[in-house]
């Protein structure tokens, strides 16, 4: 039983398929069209992308409100969280950087995650708000092609 070959350009990508393929073999026939349309990190990047864009976010505001354990009157709250591009801080001063570049210097192709924090000080007359835009608190591995990477 061989495969018709389809035209990328005829493919509904949205239609849901006429039956169910249920047999070993015919899903194993279906794989090399499968990858055609999809492509073999497709879903990879769609995740990656996600998380950077809508996950991320989520997290950050199930957990937006952090009281300091050594001192209750003092809580910081997390307004906004992103992904910075990719960059290396050398000698004080951020530059931006390529996959290439990390390849060949045995570097993680990284971005900075930024947060704009603002933190109050309760019990104090008057009560004590700041805020602070771009804190870095941590580091994040890009995916090549994804979203955040110059590639895309």
């Amino acid at each position: 039983m061989g495969l018709m070959q389809v035209d990328e350009h005829d493919v509904d990508h949205n239609q849901q398929p006429v039956a169910s393929v249920k047999s070993s073999v015919d899903k194993y026939q279906l794989l090399p069209e499968f990858l055609k349309v999809r492509g073999l990190v497709k879903q990879h990047l769609d995740s990656f992308n996600y998380f950077v864009n809508t996950g991320i976010k989520k997290i950050v505001r199930a957990n937006d409100h952090l009281v300091s354990t050594v001192n209750p009157s003092i809580y910081i709250r997390f307004i906004d969280v992103r992904i910075g591009q990719p960059s290396i801080n050398r000698d004080g001063v951020n530059e931006k950087i390529t996959p290439q570049m990390c390849r060949l210097s045995d570097l993680t192709y990284a971005a900075p995650i930024m947060v704009d924090i603002e933190y109050t000080t309760l019990g104090s007359h008057p009560e004590k708000t700041m805020q602070r835009k771009d804190v870095t608190i941590g580091r994040m591995p890009i995916m090549l092609r994804s979203c955040c990477c110059i590639l895309y």
